[in-house]
């Protein structure tokens, strides 16, 4: 299993970016993926999570404001984050997840991130 994350960068508030995450390795259409995050000096947080019928499955704080989405052609799962926050500056990582999770204990494999920063 390989996953690479990719399109972390400074961004200003309220901006956008898109973070995508290329698999390899497995049968990427079944499986479900997440991103989890992680502000330097704390702990890892849950993001998002998407099954591989596409339902989708958001933390409270990035909910409305982040996306997650699937291309299982490209074997790429993405997050469109818009109207970020400085509080959303964190390392994002890509991962699969074991059916039946929405939360940090389901995910598995993981890539070794991408930054985001959120500031002027």
């Amino acid at each position: 299993v390989q996953l690479v994350e990719s399109g972390g960068d400074l961004v200003q508030p309220e901006g956008s970016l898109r973070l995508s995450c290329a698999a390899s390795g497995f049968t990427f259409i079944g499986y479900a993926m997440g991103w989890a995050r992680q502000v330097p000096g704390k702990g890892l947080e849950w993001v998002a999570g998407i099954y591989s019928d596409f339902s989708t499955y958001y933390a409270d704080s990035v909910e409305g404001r982040f996306t997650i989405s699937r291309d299982n052609a490209k074997n790429t799962v993405y997050l469109q984050m818009n109207n970020l926050k400085p509080e959303d500056t964190a390392v994002y990582y890509c991962a699969t997840l074991i059916v039946g999770f929405s939360s940090l204990k389901g995910l598995d494999y993981w890539g070794k991130g991408t930054l985001v920063t959120v500031s002027t």
